[in-house]
């Protein structure tokens, strides 16, 4: 992906940063659903909101997935005051990646902000992809309009 890269000074004066907020927001207050993700997703999703012209909607990149670090989501979820409606999106399938984990931690984490938390993946399945080009490509379309609210 030419969007994942970093300049040299992140990694030589830079610290890492284990939840990155959506700095393409301009209204926080407009914010209606936060997407929560993790990797290669995210840039996808950025992408898709960029070209669909979406505003109402914020995407936070989870950097550290263990510990789960609670403040640094906290402080991001609260800069969204008025989002209604927060999702752990993955493009792994509900039973892998990070979901089975999250889904059960997260709500009882943090109740107050994510007791009503959802996934938007892939349906359960025994291995990580369906196997085919095509149907992959299918599937990623279909996650990724249902995360923008489409």
């Amino acid at each position: 992906l030419k969007a994942a890269v970093s300049p040299v000074q992140d990694f030589t004066s830079g610290r890492f940063a284990s939840v990155l907020d959506d700095p393409m927001v301009t209204d926080r207050s407009a914010v209606r659903r936060v997407l929560l993700c993790s990797g290669k997703i995210s840039y996808e999703l950025h992408a898709a909101r960029q070209q669909r012209g979406i505003d109402d909607t914020a995407i936070v990149r989870v950097e550290q997935l263990y510990p789960v670090p609670q403040r640094r989501l906290a402080a991001a979820l609260d800069r969204y005051p008025k989002a209604t409606e927060v999702f752990w999106v993955q493009e792994e399938p509900a039973n892998q990646g990070t979901w089975p984990f999250y889904g059960l931690s997260l709500p009882e984490l943090m109740p107050e902000r994510l007791g009503r938390l959802r996934r938007i993946s892939r349906r359960a399945m025994a291995a990580p992809s369906a196997g085919s080009a095509k149907v992959h490509d299918v599937e990623q379309r279909e996650l990724i309009t249902a995360a923008l609210g489409g």
